[in-house]
């Protein structure tokens, strides 16, 4: 089979499956691993399929992937933008983490850290850091999702709202070309806006596949955070407003 073929039917296998291994792709195509790579690369520059750690996918602008699968998607990625992240974070201080699995990396990075205040809507940032005996981690009340481990619901914002934090550690799951920030769930993005009125600093993280990934509910704009965290230089339009609103960039890759 040649490449024009292959790649049309990784793409069509990605859109019966949502998510498929490159393993799976080199024992159904009977190449190699590095081939299978080549033309997941390809078809991502050309936004057929979403390249993910291990495979690929597909994007939808109602339904967020799975949370296993992005836990180890970009995970390296993650893991420099997190030492980045921390890096301006000093000892004793207060923060808010909201939900994500890059927020989860940077709490994992946190532990070196001392006496750090910590609000978190998200039980897995709280199980990380509550092995810190010199730090104090409050959760937020609400409801919690099976799926990933957030608490969300007007309970929770107005928990949120009792503070004032020096930091405001948000993730996010797609920023639009005009720089708006995007996220799947209303009211995942209801708490995050109130972390994002109650901190001092607001630190956006996110990879480079979270630009131009779509998602149905807006949470803000890129202008509102006071540093952005990411792994590749954005496209020059993302450039033009963080210049134009004075928001730092630090670039990881």
């Amino acid at each position: 089979m040649g490449q024009v073929s292959r790649q049309a039917k990784i793409v069509e296998m990605v859109k019966e499956q949502g998510f498929v291994t490159i393993e799976h792709f080199v024992n159904f195509f009977k190449v190699t691993p590095q081939t299978i790579r080549r033309d997941l690369n390809q078809l991502a520059e050309q936004n057929q399929i979403r390249r993910h750690h291990g495979g690929a996918g597909l994007d939808s602008s109602t339904e967020n992937t799975s949370y296993n699968t992005r836990k180890i998607s970009q995970l390296e990625e993650k893991q420099r933008i997190a030492q980045a992240v921390v890096s301006h974070i000093p000892d004793h201080a207060s923060l808010f983490i909201n939900i994500g699995t890059t927020t989860e990396t940077i709490a994992r990075a946190l532990l070196n850290h001392q006496g750090l205040q910590v609000v978190t809507n998200n039980l897995n940032v709280a199980s990380i850091l509550s092995n810190k005996e010199d730090f104090n981690v409050i959760i937020a009340g609400g409801m919690v999702r099976s799926r990933d481990g957030g608490i969300v619901g007007e309970a929770t914002r107005d928990f949120i709202g009792q503070f004032k934090m020096d930091y405001g550690i948000i993730g996010i799951s797609g920023i639009d070309g005009d720089g708006s920030l995007l996220d799947f769930d209303y009211q995942e993005v209801r708490i995050a806006q109130a972390i994002m009125e109650n901190s001092r600093n607001v630190f956006l993280a996110a990879d480079h596949t979270k630009f131009g990934r779509s998602a149905m509910v807006r949470l803000g704009n890129i202008k509102q955070a006071d540093r952005l965290f990411t792994d590749r230089k954005p496209v020059k339009n993302i450039l033009n407003i963080l210049n134009e609103h004075n928001v730092c960039l630090d670039v990881t890759g």
